[in-house]
């Protein structure tokens, strides 16, 4: 039987996203898709857990999606589905990080870009989901990753160094250099906080490295990383080079930010991506 879906230039771009799924609080594939969708990218989501709400609050509930995983790669090579990208969010256990290196082994082809969000922490600490073993497990992704959107903790983790919050330029290059020895190209170390503004480090192969800085803006928001890392996304997909991306997704970040104090938003509640979305086009 011949693929249901063969390449076409007019086709529509695809990127198969896994992560959880957070109901209320702004973050993870519930900002992913809408802002996919304004860059004219089909999200294509692969659940890890749904979630009343993020855990950010005093309370919620959740369901593990696990054992329903290994239906996506089942159903989907029926359809013979490809993609541009497949990107990766937060990961809860081994088993998520094994089923997406099958997830990788199944649909991934010499066209599509592979995009790693390793949400595992922030601050210099890990989230208490995460222990030393499953942080270690995140590694394996340095192998298969074209581009990575780590936070300084994160970046520091993967790379197995202390974290230091005053890191000095001349480390964060050395500190890309050693993430992207193995496979990746691209890497941009986001939200490092140097007095009055959030700075994005972005490393690429064969460029020299670049700031992007946007002022901040009162407290870290809940969810801001999975907004800056889905315009990433989307704009790898595009085409669009590697440091315009970052341009637009902290500029992109900084006015949600702006319109979400106007509008005297709980910093629980996240970023109000719906208000500025127009901003992308």
């Amino acid at each position: 039987m011949p693929p249901l879906h063969k390449p076409d230039h007019n086709r529509q771009k695809k990127a198969a996203v896994i992560n959880d799924f957070t109901s209320f609080g702004r973050c993870s594939l519930a900002v992913t898709i809408p802002i996919l969708s304004a860059l004219k990218v089909q999200c294509c989501s692969v659940p890890t857990a749904i979630f009343t709400n993020h855990t950010g609050y005093p309370s919620f509930a959740w369901t593990d999606y696990t054992d329903h995983l290994d239906d996506y790669i089942c159903e989907w090579q029926k359809l013979h589905l490809r993609f541009d990208a497949i990107a990766t969010g937060f990961l809860g256990s081994h088993r998520q990080v094994d089923f997406v290196q099958r997830f990788l082994t199944a649909f991934r082809d010499e066209r599509t870009v592979v995009v790693v969000d390793p949400v595992m922490g922030d601050y210099g600490r890990l989230y208490p989901t995460y222990d030393a073993t499953l942080a270690e497990s995140m590694r394996a992704f340095l192998d298969v990753a074209d581009i990575l959107t780590p936070n300084l903790t994160e970046a520091c983790v993967l790379a197995n160094r202390p974290y230091d919050p005053a890191i000095t330029d001349a480390e964060l290059l050395g500190l890309c250099d050693r993430l992207t020895s193995r496979h990746a190209t691209k890497i941009v170390v986001s939200g490092i906080a140097r007095g009055s503004e959030l700075v994005n480090f972005v490393f690429e192969r064969g460029c020299s490295p670049q700031i992007v800085a946007e002022p901040k803006i009162g407290n870290d928001r809940s969810g801001s990383g999975d907004v800056f890392a889905s315009v990433i996304l989307a704009d790898a997909v595009n085409g669009v080079p590697f440091a315009e991306s970052v341009r637009r997704a902290s500029a992109f970040v900084a006015q949600a930010v702006a319109r979400t104090v106007e509008l005297v938003i709980p910093e629980q509640d996240g970023l109000a991506i719906e208000e500025v979305l127009e901003k992308l086009f």
